[in-house]
């Protein structure tokens, strides 16, 4: 185990929010550790980076091998990166991934730039370019939630969560106020992947049903997706399309009752707040890494659909049975099961 003033340390995830959030538990364990943390994040990251307890500073840049729409590999760009952290001087760096991701080509690009220490999780050989070459299990395809799976690369690298840290994903406090009473109801009905993402027209149903139940309906989304949320929000819900900020959209998951959402980045905000969330989740990767961490959580959708594990962006099913099979009626229900778990929790 290391001992604490470890210097600076550069810790890099390069694709979406969820995922940076995701990494709570290892930064935390990392701060615990280093006189500094430096944050290395995607575009679509870098807010979720800025909001994680632990992180000192946050460094965005557009990875040509990670991002879903990569940029083109630009020479200068990777000098310019590498001149960066050579300025940087990090005494270390942990580079994590997801499992269907390469460490290598950025500890290529750090071992370049003069890091003294890199550990990832790999399953290729990494040769001279990790000191620390965590592995989870024989193939690297063991069903550890996400959050824990990092963990586990922090504690490879001598890091680990301080004395009453219980491992729980979440954000820096205080957050912004917000003018609604908590206690509402906050259906997401956007998603970054297509294929997870909940017909908008069940979505507009489920405003419907909820408001029929007594429920105040808020109705969230980003900038671009302001036609979707008005859509589903129409008359009983509270249209919020845009409108917010990444820590006024966790301030608002953080008074709600439960959060409705699809398997994107909103679901681990939410498990980061401490709401409970209905999941509707599309098994196109597994939920026992995927789902909310550590909240009362109900998972709806066919787990065990044609598209199972595929990693698909755009449902390969006709008619995307596995989400279209979920109802309105369903969804409340779940609001009912998640609130009655937080009571007795």
């Amino acid at each position: 185990m290391v001992t604490a003033g470890r210097g600076t340390v550069l810790v890099a995830r390069l694709d979406n929010a969820g995922d940076v959030l995701l990494q709570g538990p290892l930064v935390r364990a990392v701060a615990a550790g280093a006189e500094r943390v430096v944050f290395l994040a995607g575009p679509a990251g870098a807010d979720a980076a800025a909001l994680l307890p632990g992180v000192d500073e946050v460094w965005t840049w557009a990875c040509p091998w990670i991002l879903g729409d990569p940029p083109p590999v630009d020479p200068a760009d990777l000098a310019a990166l590498t001149e960066r952290v050579r300025a940087l001087a990090p005494d270390e760096a942990l580079i994590s991934t997801s499992f269907h991701q390469s460490p290598l080509p950025l500890a290529l690009l750090l071992r370049a730039a003069g890091v003294p220490r890199l550990s990832a999780t790999s399953v290729d050989h990494p040769g001279s370019l990790l000191d620390v070459r965590h592995r989870i299990g024989q193939d690297d395809e063991v069903d550890l939630p996400e959050p824990e799976r990092a963990l586990s690369l922090a504690r490879a690298a001598g890091f680990d969560l301080p004395d009453g840290d219980d491992g729980r994903l979440a954000v820096r406090r205080p957050l912004p106020p917000t003018p609604y009473e908590p206690g509402y109801v906050v259906i997401h009905p956007g998603a970054s992947v297509p294929a997870r993402a909940w017909p908008a027209q069940r979505c507009a149903e489920a405003v419907e049903a909820l408001a029929d139940a007594g429920h105040r309906v808020l109705v969230t989304g980003g900038p671009g997706e302001r036609e979707l949320t008005a859509a589903v929000a129409g008359t009983r819900g509270v249209d919020l399309g845009g409108a917010t900020t990444l820590p006024e959209m966790a301030a608002l998951l953080d008074g709600a009752a439960a959060v409705v959402v699809g398997n994107t980045g909103p679901a681990h905000l939410a498990a980061a707040v401490g709401t409970p969330v209905v999941s509707l989740f599309s098994p196109v990767v597994p939920a026992v890494r995927w789902a909310p961490y550590g909240v009362p959580t109900v998972l709806l959708g066919d787990q065990d659909a044609p598209c199972r594990d595929t990693r698909a962006r755009v449902c390969p099913v006709p008619g995307h049975p596995c989400l279209t099979s979920v109802t309105a009626d369903d969804v409340v229900a779940a609001i009912e099961k998640v609130r009655t778990e937080e009571v007795s929790a």
